[in-house]
């Protein structure tokens, strides 16, 4: 029995008929328990010529407390700063994960801003989840000389609480994955199998803003630093490519994380190239989240059926949230919604074991 391992509930949300917004696809959203208890989600909307904004919605939920589907309630982001546009008209909002942040007293949101330079992350606040003020782009100091401003960064997401850096100084967390050069599975599968990984520039990264006692806590222009390699590409099944996936959650055993990994389907060929997205998970010490303490050898979400195997990316399971069970009484029970195949969201259920397995 594989550990943490998913179970579907449900394909909860495709594109509306007729809905311009939605014409390209519904995908990788963030989902977050509001103020009033409530479940909703926050998808990337995809309109015409990969156009994206980020919709909220609310989760409706079945008698026995199973998602079922969603009441669309507009639109949480869209582009609208420079970093957000592009030259061509193009731009988007892109992949949000959102975390009530504690020491900020505000949800926050990170998401890929599709601006002139490329994907970046970007970072919104709200007290409400239906009010965003935007906080620019995310910037870091420089690292044994890694540049993380000046190159694609995605996939990110906040700890919810406060944490020791490295340092030991009281911090936020924030989790992210620089898409350095050369480094993107269409470029890393030609490579071969027996490649050899560039630990730096293939991991998801753990980066920290130093809270300073006694003063007003915000994110509006600092700087993260402290940052921390968290972990590279290591299993056949995250060949490719790995990346931090929904924001992390405190569980019993540690901070549980839901990531994706990529690796090269077997009838691959130069010509017709096809990947393999699937999900798996880490627990990290709750007050040291630097140190793996747990790591799934396998996946525990592949794609097989058809609307995660036939879209706009095929072979995809995206995941991008998560929610722990405690209205329904069962701390134990995660939810975890994920893109389908870049097109669709889906949702599946997780029991977390009474042990780790060791490894």
């Amino acid at each position: 029995m594989i550990p943490f391992k998913l179970h579907r509930i449900c394909t909860l949300m495709e594109p509306e008929e007729g809905n311009e917004l939605e014409v390209e696809g519904v995908l990788n959203p963030a989902v977050t328990r509001g103020p009033d208890g409530a479940l909703y989600i926050f998808p990337r909307l995809v309109a015409k010529n990969n156009y994206s904004r980020i919709g909220i919605a609310k989760v409706l939920f079945n008698k026995d407390g199973d998602p079922v589907g969603v009441e669309r309630m507009g639109i949480a982001l869209e582009p609208e700063a420079d970093y957000e546009k592009r030259p061509d008209g193009g731009g988007g909002c892109e992949d949000p994960r959102i975390t009530y942040v504690e020491p900020v007293e505000h949800y926050v949101m990170t998401y890929t801003a599709f601006g002139p330079n490329g994907p970046r992350i970007a970072m919104a606040k709200s007290k409400d989840l239906f009010n965003w003020e935007r906080m620019g782009l995310v910037s870091y100091t420089l690292y044994k000389p890694i540049d993380f401003n000046n190159v694609n960064d995605k996939d990110a997401s906040f700890f919810p609480t406060d944490l020791p850096s490295p340092h030991n100084h009281r911090s936020i967390a924030m989790l992210h994955r620089p898409l350095f050069p050369d480094t993107v599975p269409e470029e890393t599968v030609k490579l071969g199998k027996d490649r050899d990984i560039d630990k730096h520039k293939e991991s998801i990264w753990i980066s920290y803003f130093n809270l300073i006692e006694g003063k007003h806590t915000s994110l509006q222009n600092v700087k993260f630093t402290s940052h921390h390699r968290l972990a590279y590409p290591v299993k056949p099944w995250e060949s490719l490519k790995i990346g931090a996936g929904a924001p992390p959650l405190l569980t019993k055993h540690g901070w549980m994380i839901v990531y994706h990994g990529v690796h090269k389907k077997e009838n691959y060929t130069k010509e017709n190239p096809k990947y393999c997205y699937s999900a798996g998970v880490m627990i990290l010490s709750e007050n040291a989240p630097q140190k793996i303490i747990y790591r799934s050898p396998e996946p525990i979400l592949v794609p097989e059926l058809p609307d995660e195997t036939v879209g706009t990316v095929a072979d995809v399971v995206f995941p991008t949230g998560t929610d722990r069970r405690d209205d329904i009484g069962r701390p134990n029970r995660i939810d975890v919604y994920y893109g389908m195949a870049d097109n669709r969201i889906g949702v599946a259920k997780m029991e977390i074991p009474d042990s780790l397995p060791e490894l």
